[in-house]
């Protein structure tokens, strides 16, 4: 993976789906959206899973990087 990429999706995990989770769950309780629910829950998890994901693979790359 470029370091661009990396960059671009760790600034997605850290800041936009949270943003856009805490956004989606303000604004569909208040115009009382039936999955407002099921649509944070589904946002938080794949931040979660983003996150993990790039924290894995930005581990390895250093472990690997210090071991040349």
């Amino acid at each position: 993976m470029q370091n661009k990429t990396y960059e671009i999706l760790k600034w997605i995990a850290a800041i936009v789906i949270p943003a856009l989770a805490t956004f989606i769950g303000v604004v569909g309780k208040a115009v009382s959206w039936e999955y407002t629910d099921i649509a944070v829950i589904t946002m938080t998890a794949l931040g979660t899973f983003l996150g993990t994901v790039l924290g894995v693979s930005n581990r390895t790359y250093k472990m690997l990087s210090s071991d040349e």
